[in-house]
């Protein structure tokens, strides 16, 4: 990918799906296709809830949430009052469930949050919290498959434990194939440069920070090992 497409200012890198409807990179869409007909035969319609996102996308969502317009979260998932927190408190507050514009990786088209539609109750809201996908959640069943099925198709959960940067995400997959050497391109001056000419609200306590959130919330993922167990704190997108 190119600098473009890696900060998630072009999309010349994805391709449309429509069933099941999401957005994802062309290296990722047949993997992520077979592995939807292999859950399908064991009673899973694996669907995705957030597929490719780009740059004005994210940041939307991080002005918002710095402006207070939409909800912020504490480590624990607990709501937390913009007006009460200090500037540099509400850049690690969004950056705990929202990733930086440019350094999304959603932007790469080889990341997605799933669910079960198959398992969802109607009238039902999901939430994409962790409690969802523990072994007596609606989605425990969809979670113990992918512990089994999701390596062979060349996913893994970079969210996995929590590193102390990006709380646990049972429910967001990456394809290795594509976001391993994503991540090894994007680089913290290309960041730099990107986030230096955009609109980000809180732009000098960002960049103060850069080094920090590159390390801390970019580079500190989990690696593509299997694994069958999630923590129980409660976790918001």
């Amino acid at each position: 990918m190119n600098e473009f497409e890696l900060t998630g200012r072009a999309s010349t890198h994805i391709v449309e799906l429509a069933q099941p409807r999401c957005a994802l990179h062309y290296e990722a869409a047949a993997s992520f296709l077979a592995m939807r007909d292999a859950a399908q035969r064991d009673g899973i319609d694996l669907a995705a809830r957030s597929s490719f996102r780009d740059f004005d996308t994210q940041l939307t969502i991080w002005n918002a949430k710095w402006s207070g317009e939409r909800p912020l979260f504490d480590r624990q998932g607990r709501p937390l009052e913009r007006r009460q927190l200090a500037d540099s408190q509400a850049v690690d507050a969004i950056l705990c469930w929202s990733a930086i514009p440019g350094g999304s990786r959603h932007h790469w088209g080889s990341d997605v949050d799933v669910i079960d539609a198959a398992s969802v109750p109607a009238g039902y809201a999901v939430q994409l919290v962790p409690a969802e996908y523990a072994r007596d959640g609606i989605f425990g069943r969809l979670s113990a498959w992918l512990d089994a099925n999701m390596q062979c198709f060349g996913f893994f959960r970079p969210y996995r434990t929590d590193r102390g940067g990006v709380s646990p995400e049972p429910w967001h997959l990456s394809y290795s194939p594509v976001s391993l050497p994503a991540l090894e391109s994007l680089s913290l001056s290309m960041l730099r440069h990107v986030l230096e000419g955009s609109a980000i609200a809180g732009r000098p306590h960002v960049l103060a920070r850069l080094p920090e959130i590159y390390t801390r919330f970019m580079l500190a993922v989990d690696s593509p090992v299997q694994t069958s167990s999630f923590p129980a704190t409660p976790a918001l997108a």
